[in-house]
């Protein structure tokens, strides 16, 4: 049985239809109908021709207007995509959802974009579409061509992750949110938004966790102590010692300097690693002690004060969230007069990432009511873009638990050595970010189907045997052919990549790439199985293998997205 879909954000689509060219702007319609003179495909999104198809039949038949959802049935049987709008108008039509339905196929069943429209039997429509519909719209497509998305393009985003602690190399659980970010920044550099990759070093000089990193720097403490920290506090020992000659009465700024100067060394290898390891390309790398350099937490102070958003208590001072939806108010400076971590926090959003118009950052499993606080405090500031804040949740071992507290820290670097960065970053972004995740080293070393990172790789290993094999450079048809059940799902499959891509930017859920590209490699291998391509009859060899190319060259974007690799031999 069908369940009730999840709800699901719109997205935006031009679509073929001359019923529907008033949904296109003029001047990309040009380019639709010169699409092989421009070399772009302006896609179509199927989803979301049903979409306006619904809305004009709502409209047509004069019914309420109401805002329903349009999934794709995992079970092939209730078509190509279901809507639950028949569920939604039970109450204002006073009839049955199968009843309601019966008004929807009368119209609809007629389209010509449609082999039918059917009603289940608990009341969900059902959509399928033609074949030469399909057919048509494989023709043009080229995932790699693709037009970037003219509302995307407007956005200039801002997105900063992984942003680790600078008091050793990251862990694992730091990976989740460092391969979900950058894949969201492909993603919508992709779609044709402007992305500032950033990494925010938590580094101020006044921060108690610097102060503490201090301590230990200079052989007065223990927090953080690692092996590793050892042999980096061995190698800067000489610095350390002049720091102490020229600080010897002032302890507080002894360790603060100490844990700066340590901060710096570690943060060496973290870029390394980022960046050679990892393959993460980060735009910039903020430093927290910029913020008190460049006077911004002053700045922040004088603004909030004159706006009248803090008050004095009990020697300390304290901003007004309460005011604008907060459980209560929080403290910016301490009685000691020391900023609070929130003070310089409030100024990274005000003076650097409120200059974009989407912000997406990446908080820890335990910072849930840090992100209330952010939020609230955007709308004190009057940020009239998109704040998204991401809560990363952890990650464990199938084998047992990490815990960083007992100091059994697993580095990323070493899960990277032992799985390889492909499978790494393919089974971080299996799951959704939010929810918890136990990672299978097993599963993740097996060089076989076993691995979906290695089965779907293999499907583009498939692809190409195939075009090496027809010796063939150019693949052109006059029109693709698509006769047998498999290739006819492979090639739905081929035409979701968009409307995939659009509904990760507009809803952020990266696993979302994940799923498609199982599904598209289940599909092809299906197709592989039963569809003779190289000793096929000539007209429908040459269409089955522009179909392969096609799939081919969306591995291609997909693997690109996700920064992992294309092999040609497996």
């Amino acid at each position: 049985d069908q369940t009730i879909p999840r709800s699901d954000p719109g997205t935006l689509a031009s679509v073929q239809d001359s019923n529907l060219f008033k949904f296109i702007p003029s001047y990309l319609l040009v380019v639709y109908l010169n699409s092989f003179l421009f070399e772009v495909y302006l896609y179509i999104m199927l989803k979301d021709i049903i979409k306006k198809k619904i809305e004009n039949t709502i409209k047509k038949l004069s019914l309420p207007e109401v805002v329903f959802n349009i999934e794709k049935p995992e079970i092939e049987k209730f078509g190509d995509y279901s809507s639950n709008v028949c569920f939604l108008l039970v109450k204002e039509l006073k009839k049955s959802p199968s009843e309601i339905a019966q008004l929807f196929i009368k119209e609809l069943s007629k389209d010509k974009y449609f082999e039918k429209v059917e009603v289940a039997n608990n009341g969900f429509l059902n959509f399928f579409f033609k074949k030469d519909f399909i057919e048509k719209e494989l023709q043009k497509f080229s995932a790699s061509k693709i037009q970037p998305n003219k509302r995307i393009k407007k956005l200039k985003i801002n997105i900063e992750f992984i942003s680790a602690n600078p008091t050793g190399l990251p862990h694992i659980g730091n990976g989740r949110a460092g391969f979900f970010g950058d894949v969201l920044a492909n993603i919508f550099e992709f779609l044709g938004a402007k992305v500032q990759r950033e990494y925010y070093i938590n580094d101020a000089k006044v921060s108690k966790q610097i102060k503490e990193l201090g301590k230990t720097a200079v052989g007065e403490g223990t927090s953080y102590l690692t092996d590793y920290l050892k042999k980096k506090i061995e190698a800067i020992k000489s610095k350390i010692e002049r720091l102490k000659e020229r600080i010897r009465d002032d302890k507080e700024k002894l360790y603060s300097e100490a844990g700066f100067l340590l901060t710096k060394e570690v943060m060496k290898d973290i870029k390394k690693f980022v960046t050679k390891d990892l393959k993460i390309k980060f735009d910039v790398w903020r430093s927290e002690q910029e913020l008190f350099d460049k006077s911004y937490i002053k700045k922040i102070l004088n603004f909030l004060n004159k706006k009248g958003l803090t008050y004095e208590k009990d020697g300390a001072l304290w901003i007004k969230t309460s005011d604008f939806g907060d459980s209560q108010d929080w403290v910016l400076v301490r009685s000691t007069g020391e900023p609070s971590y929130l003070l310089s926090d409030i100024a990274y959003h005000k003076f650097v990432k409120f200059k974009f118009n989407k912000v997406i950052e990446f908080f820890g499993a335990d910072h849930q009511a840090h992100k209330k606080r952010m939020e609230v405090i955007a709308k004190m500031l009057g940020f009239k873009g998109d704040l998204n804040i991401l809560i990363t949740q952890l990650v464990n071992l199938k084998e047992g638990k990490m815990s960083k507290r007992e100091g059994r820290v697993i580095y990323l670097k070493d899960l990277i050595d032992e799985v390889g960065l492909d499978s790494a970053r393919f089974f971080y972004l299996q799951k959704s970010i939010d929810s918890q995740m136990v990672f299978d080293m097993e599963l993740a070393k097996e060089r076989s189907q076993k691995s979906p990172v290695y089965y779907c790789q293999y499907a583009l290993v498939r692809c190409k045997s195939i075009l090496r094999k027809s010796k063939k450079k150019n693949v052109k048809v006059k029109k693709i052919i698509l006769k047998d059940h498999e290739e006819i799902l492979l090639a739905k499959e081929v035409l979701r990549f968009p409307e995939v891509l659009h509904n990760i930017a507009n809803n952020l859920q990266v696993h979302l790439l994940i799923n498609y590209t199982i599904s598209l490699a289940d599909k092809f291998h299906n197709f592989y199985h039963s569809c003779n391509v190289l000793t096929a009859e000539k007209e429908l060899k040459e269409s089955r293998l522009l179909l392969v190319k096609k799939v081919a060259e969306t591995f291609e974007v997909i693997f690109d997205i996700l920064g992992i690799s294309k092999p040609s031999k497996m």
